[in-house]
């Protein structure tokens, strides 16, 4: 399948990473599943990379009570490495927006920019929960 046809979005995304070292930006679905990408990473990579960032909102998630006695939502998770940083945050239900930088990138700047796209699409970015199809189970389709 033609990867323009299933990167809709990406054109969205490559706004997010206009700006001093921001590299990448990929938009995932809760289990993993990749919904979009900016330009500069291929779409195997990006779904590479949605598969273990999905695993990463789990764990940090699943962490919650590290940080307070009671249930607290998670909303960012922001990871560093010796050249750069991982942001990944939540899009709408279900789905999250992450976004890969260099070390000298304003930290404040690409959160800003990462949240504003998160507002921007709205409902663009949810990903509805997935559903089997109505005659599984039945033996053949309806």
């Amino acid at each position: 399948m033609n990867d323009h046809m299933n990167n809709e979005l990406g054109w969205m995304l490559d706004e997010v990473v206009k700006m001093p070292e921001a590299r990448h930006a990929i938009l995932l679905s809760a289990d993993g599943m990749l919904r979009a990408h900016s330009q500069g990473i291929g779409r195997d990579e990006a779904e590479r990379q949605g598969a273990g960032l999905s695993g990463l909102q789990s764990i940090s998630r699943s962490t919650s009570e590290f940080c307070a006695r009671e249930e607290s939502p998670w909303r960012q998770t922001l990871v560093e490495f010796a050249h750069g940083y991982v942001f990944l945050i939540a899009a709408g239900p279900g789905a999250y927006l992450a976004v890969s930088a260099g070390d000298e990138v304003d930290m404040e700047a690409v959160t800003y920019r990462m949240q504003k796209l998160v507002d921007r699409l709205g409902k663009e970015l949810t990903s509805p929960p997935r559903q089997d199809a109505p005659w599984l189970g039945t033996g053949s389709p309806a």
